[in-house]
């Protein structure tokens, strides 16, 4: 009776540790692949189209895909996302002044359509710019934006007022044919603005 209590015993304690092994074992795997991952599960696509395994900038050899080539890309990256960062608030006070000069125009000053014109275009070229150093700078080493954080929000937040600046810059264009189209212009311009402002305040906390 007793050997075969034994016996019994042996192979529950066997299987236990061989359990642990494995778990163990599995374990070891799947932190030697975050060790050895050099491009994170997700990748936004203008970033894969550069950066990705088949990406344009590996397909030419300009960045091969390895470990010192990636700490390099990381800081390509910081100095993309700080222009990025500096190109925002150049554009958040080009939206300040020209939200001054549109009302401005709209109580009759003719005067400043030129000023208005100026700032446009200006807003236009450090908007792009800012879009531009965002979306094509080298992807992280992982992703951190699990769950609702606010890099999330900010990413949210730039769909709604890329899309603004998209319909502000179409409505600016046919408002000479139909004056009627001003005061949606100009509720797209200020929601273009809140959405805008609201990216630019979340990413700091």
């Amino acid at each position: 009776m007793r050997i075969i209590i034994l016996i019994c015993l042996f192979f529950f304690v066997s299987n236990i540790v061989i359990g642990q092994d494995n778990d163990l074992l599995k374990q070891l795997q799947q932190e030697e692949k975050a060790d050895t991952a050099l491009l994170p599960p997700k990748v936004i696509l203008t970033q894969r189209m550069l950066w990705g395994e088949k990406g344009l900038m590996r397909k030419w050899n300009i960045s091969p895909l390895t470990v010192e080539q990636r700490k390099k890309e990381m800081q390509t990256r910081r100095f993309m996302l700080k222009a990025h960062q500096i190109l925002g608030f150049v554009t958040l006070g080009g939206m300040v002044a020209q939200g001054i000069v549109g009302s401005q125009l709209y109580n009759g000053k003719f005067n400043l359509i030129d000023t208005h014109e100026a700032l446009a275009t200006g807003i236009n070229i450090t908007y792009s710019m800012a879009a531009l150093t965002s979306l094509f700078a080298p992807p992280p080493l992982v992703n951190r934006d699990k769950g609702l954080t606010s890099l999330k929000l900010h990413k949210w937040l730039a769909l709604v007022h890329m899309s603004g600046m998209i319909a502000t810059n179409i409505l600016a264009g046919q408002i000479d044919n139909n004056p009627d189209l001003k005061p949606i212009h100009r509720a797209v311009a200020y929601t273009t603005f809140a959405s805008y402002a609201a990216a630019v305040v979340v990413i700091k906390f």
